[in-house]
């Protein structure tokens, strides 16, 4: 069977399923930290949970690189180097900072692998064979110079909330408590909102429909699970900020 067709049918699969996570995602909160619970099934430490979660969209990157077309092409290699500054946090920094005890279900983590492997694919694959090649002009098209700039906000917002949330806890302390300063003045969960900012400008610097269907994807995937975090901090904590939203400062 021809590749690009797979390829096809695997990105139409992703954009289709993003519908039904962002459905399921505002009845069934994602088994994550405080909303973890026994109707997810077995649990493993957290932090193997996530380098596992996360290793393919390293290891699948690398090796579509390799076996691309545009290995020393300027442009793209740009763009891995975005990709592994994000994902190699995310992969072999993140897990090991992680305080807190909560252990992750095997089934989130399945789901993980399978989402993250599709979708490097998808990106990697694109990037370096399916996609007219990127020149060198492109660097000064207005689509990659605001791709790379709101996508390196994303990535602080997203790296600073999480050192927000890790300084909570003392040593030893595993009790929730109410996050403060940096986006957590305006929302719940900035490092979400850092997140979609990231993927979304991903997609305008790509300009790409692998790069929008992942953008979709994330925010079907974070946006549910940004209210349910919201609404248990509000019925968790008496105090909670009244004025603070759950994703995008004064609007949701």
């Amino acid at each position: 069977m021809d590749e690009l067709f797979i390829y096809n049918f695997l990105m139409l699969c992703l954009g289709l399923s993003s519908v039904f996570v962002f459905i399921a995602l505002f009845f069934i909160p994602a088994g994550y930290g405080q909303h973890v619970n026994k109707k997810w099934g077995p649990t493993i430490n957290n932090k193997l949970g996530w380098f596992l979660m996360e290793i393919p969209t390293v290891i699948i990157y690398i090796i579509y690189y390799l076996i691309g077309d545009r290995k020393t092409d300027l442009i793209p290699l740009i763009f891995m180097g975005m990709w592994m500054v994000h994902y190699c946090q995310r992969t072999f920094i993140f897990p090991f900072l992680i305080r807190g005890k909560q252990p992750m279900p095997i089934t989130i983590i399945f789901m993980g692998i399978t989402f993250n492997g599709i979708n490097t694919y998808l990106q990697a694959r694109w990037i370096y064979t399916f996609s007219t090649p990127y020149t060198t002009n492109w660097i000064l098209t207005p689509m990659f110079i605001i791709g790379v700039i709101i996508f390196i906000c994303g990535f602080i917002i997203n790296m600073h909330s999480d050192y927000i949330i890790r300084k909570l806890r003392k040593p030893g302390e595993t009790e929730y408590k109410i996050p403060y300063g940096g986006m957590f003045r305006y929302v719940s969960c900035p490092s979400y909102l850092g997140e979609i900012t990231e993927w979304t400008e991903w997609a305008i610097m790509t300009w790409s429909f692998p790069g929008l269907v992942f953008a979709v994807w994330t925010f079907a995937n974070l946006a549910p699970r940004a209210r349910s975090n919201h609404l248990w901090y509000v019925n968790t904590f008496t105090d909670y900020p009244k004025k603070r939203k759950a994703l995008i400062p004064f609007i949701l």
